[in-house]
């Protein structure tokens, strides 16, 4: 089946690349902020809405205007690219599902888009020349290209800590996994990522917690360092070298976690949680940040509709961990720290996070037998109900 895939790889630039792709950056950031500005003073202060094509007529006489002329020494591409994330970001804010689109600034990542007219793909020596540059980029080929593609989109990107990334979107063929006879039901946690019915339990490696020290006294250097020195930019990349460091390990450690679960299991059983309200919690805030629960069913559900498994998300009002999985009575109250607890009605002792994560496998099997949209490949949301009990109304 065809998909749509990114191919992502670090490229060392020379010099003269480095200078085109930070005024390319600058030019991107620049028309986005400036058509967000403008756009926001149409709508506030004339009651007017703009979409793409006026803003985009208003950048081509912007760029006649002298002071802002040197728009035209970059690739018109991106920019205009720029134009269409704004509209697409508004267009996301206006049906409620993301926030009003913020400026951007230049200390952050920086990010520009090139389309098929605006660079050169040679599939044989697997060159990539982008728009106003003279040679080819010198790519590190981590992973090899599907044969006898062709790149739709190229985005050239950078982070905080100075690295320079490509990805290339191409149609890449995948194809499913075989089916397999076996299903799971995965409980999320902060002592451990993940916690399988099975009773397996896979430990949080809390990468954070490792380099906070480091991380600490780099930042206890950097406010140290006067405004505007060479030494206050070294040491803010060296901030940026341990976050890209963290980063890196946790999203490696949720690739193989979340590849491991889609090749082993057929049907997938996970909670739908609101990881944004959780992350709300005076005391828990930075532990949830840090295992990267979002991230992690972000793969699950791509990776599910790639290979031909199925997803299935219970509602989050599910008592799960209050459940007894073996009778089916719901305790009352279950506190955080309790770990372990008995049933009352039929006595079978329980650990916490394996009850829950049985009582989430039942749930989503339930919800998935009864639902005749459920097919591999499939990510089903289960938005039903549930009795006193804890059994769900299907």
């Amino acid at each position: 089946m065809q998909h749509k895939r990114a191919y992502r790889y670090r490229f060392y630039p020379t010099p003269a690349q480095a200078l085109g792709l930070v005024r390319t950056f600058g030019s991107t950031r620049f028309v986005y902020n400036w058509a967000l500005r403008l756009r926001t003073d149409a709508c506030y202060q004339r009651q007017e809405r703009i979409g793409y094509a006026a803003t985009s007529a208003t950048l081509t006489a912007l760029k006649r205007v002298p002071e802002t002329a040197w728009l035209n020494e970059v690739s018109s591409v991106p920019t205009q690219q720029a134009l269409r994330h704004l509209d697409r970001a508004f267009r996301n804010f206006f049906e409620g599902r993301a926030k009003y689109p913020g400026f951007h600034t230049k200390h952050g990542a920086q990010a520009a888009e090139y389309t098929t007219s605006a660079f050169r793909w040679d599939a044989e020596t697997r060159a990539l020349t982008l728009a106003k540059m003279e040679a080819p980029l010198n790519i590190r080929w981590s992973r090899p290209l599907p044969a006898g593609v062709q790149p739709s989109t190229v985005t050239v990107s950078s982070d905080t800590a100075g690295r320079y990334f490509v990805s290339l979107l191409v149609e890449d063929d995948i194809a499913p996994l075989p089916p397999v006879a076996q299903d799971v039901g995965i409980d999320l946690g902060l002592h451990d990522t993940v916690v399988l019915d099975t009773g397996e339990k896979v430990g949080n490696p809390k990468f954070f917690t490792k380099d906070e020290k480091r991380l600490a006294k780099a930042q206890r250097r950097l406010a140290k360092k006067q405004l505007g020195s060479k030494n206050r930019a070294k040491a803010r990349q060296e901030v940026a070298h341990i976050h890209a460091r963290i980063a890196d390990r946790r999203r490696d450690f949720l690739h193989k976690l979340s590849t491991r679960i889609i090749r082993e299991n057929q049907t997938i059983c996970v909670e739908n949680l609101q990881v944004k309200a959780m992350a709300q919690h005076p005391k828990l805030a930075k532990a949830i940040h840090e295992v990267g629960w979002g991230e992690f069913v972000r793969q699950l559900t791509y990776k599910a509709e790639w290979y031909g498994r199925t997803l299935v998300a219970i509602d989050k009002w599910y008592p799960s961990s209050k459940r007894c999985s073996a009778y089916g009575h719901v305790l009352g109250s279950l506190s955080l720290a309790t770990r372990q607890w008995t049933c009352p009605a039929c006595g079978v002792p329980h650990d916490r996070d394996v009850n829950a994560a049985k009582n989430i496998k039942a749930t989503g099997l339930a919800v998935s037998a009864c639902g005749d949209a459920i097919r591999p490949g499939r990510v089903r949301l289960s938005s039903a109900g549930f009795s006193e009990a804890g059994i769900p109304r299907l």
